[in-house]
């Protein structure tokens, strides 16, 4: 882990946008890697492999271990101190969200080989398998204050279904789907309100929300055209992700209070948005194209006003630049993606930084990211 002092952080309230997506033309020689973006301290830390925040900073993700394969860790507050999650009995796990609590979800392989979700106790102390919905895999994605988590996991009848669970992962319910074959749920409230992606009876992918404890499934529309993915919640109730709009683009969305009035977040000026995370007053983060195949992350207001990009905020190193925004906690901090030159190249441009001493590592994608859905 290696910190980067931003001199140069501008006011939040100007904003910033994360842009995602990378231009392979322009930045061939390139690598991934994650950053935790501290925009009252004006710090931007790596953090190999980050996936979730909590509000105390406290960060969860996967990390590279013996043999090709990761596990999941947690880190004390500002990210600090990185401790291995360890397995279910499995080669590898990944961490994907946290509480304030330090209780940690995400999915590990068992001893069998097979996909499980776990849940942790306060500060990531005793991985414990999840029930499952009667199929015998799945895997987690999110978790609140009291400890219920949602996901996806397999059923007796092999179809994929998004479940909560009760306080402290106890207990398992089906949250079924809006009418078509499947639901996964990416992100849950203090109240027990999920939100997630199920297509109608007619196969068109749309978000959902839940009443509070999972009850009442329904469908929260689109900016125009009939595909839509929410991937976050608030204790308010408002809901991001992404939408096609009436002309047929992908654009990022924010609610308000109880998943009501879908409202288009714009772009960066390209042709695209996608949102990933917000926090209680409504800032919301995730990636926008600026131009072409040009993508940065982003960052809004409060109430998802004034999509900005958060590498006009940030001072970083030449060559690199940050790309999406995963996650947004209520104390201002942001995990972000990024690009860094190829190793060779970026020791040049460390032999003219001198004392900034930035240092990077390769970030290996979870095989349970938030684009992916795992084969149950």
């Amino acid at each position: 882990m290696k910190i980067i002092q931003s001199s140069k952080l501008r006011s939040f309230i100007t904003g910033a946008i994360l842009v995602a997506g990378l231009s392979f033309t322009t930045h061939a020689a390139a690598q991934e890697r994650s950053f935790l973006v501290d925009l009252n301290s004006k710090v931007v830390t790596e953090i190999e492999g980050a996936n979730g925040i909590n509000d105390a900073s406290q960060v969860v993700g996967a990390s590279p271990f013996a043999g090709n394969y990761s596990h999941a860790f947690i880190t004390g507050p500002h990210g600090a101190g990185m401790r291995d999650l360890g397995t279910l009995g499995g080669n590898s796990s990944t961490a994907i969200g946290i509480n304030n609590g330090g209780q940690v979800t995400g999915w590990s392989e068992s001893a069998s080989g097979d996909v499980r979700g776990f849940i942790t106790g306060p500060d990531g102390a005793g991985m414990r398998d999840l029930a499952d919905l009667g199929g015998g895999s799945g895997g987690a994605t999110g978790i609140n204050n009291a400890g219920q988590v949602v996901g996806w996991g397999s059923t007796s009848a092999r179809a994929q279904h998004a479940f909560i669970t009760g306080s402290n992962g106890e207990g398992i319910k089906d949250l079924g789907t809006l009418g078509g074959s499947y639901s996964q749920a990416y992100g849950i409230n203090n109240a027990g309100q999920a939100v997630g992606v199920s297509p109608l009876p007619g196969g068109h992918e749309h978000p959902f929300i839940t009443d509070p404890g999972g009850g009442g499934m329904r469908d929260l529309g689109t900016l125009g055209d009939d595909y839509g993915f929410a991937r976050g919640i608030n204790d308010v109730g408002q809901v991001v992700g992404e939408s096609l709009t009436s002309g047929g683009a992908l654009h990022a969305f924010i609610t308000g209070a109880n998943g009501m009035d879908m409202r288009d977040l714009g772009t960066l000026g390209g042709n695209y948005s996608r949102a990933y995370g917000i926090n209680d007053a409504g800032q919301v983060v995730g990636e926008s194209s600026l131009s072409g195949e040009h993508a940065r992350a982003f960052i809004t207001g409060p109430d998802g006003s004034n999509i900005m990009d958060l590498n006009a905020m940030v001072s970083l190193p030449q060559g690199v630049f940050l790309t999406l925004a995963l996650d947004i906690n209520n104390a201002g901090q942001v995990l972000a993606m990024g690009v860094v030159p190829e190793p060779e190249i970026y020791a040049l441009f460390l032999a003219g930084l001198g004392l900034m001493g930035f240092m990077v590592r390769r970030k290996k994608m979870s095989a349970f990211s938030l684009e992916q859905r795992p084969l149950l």
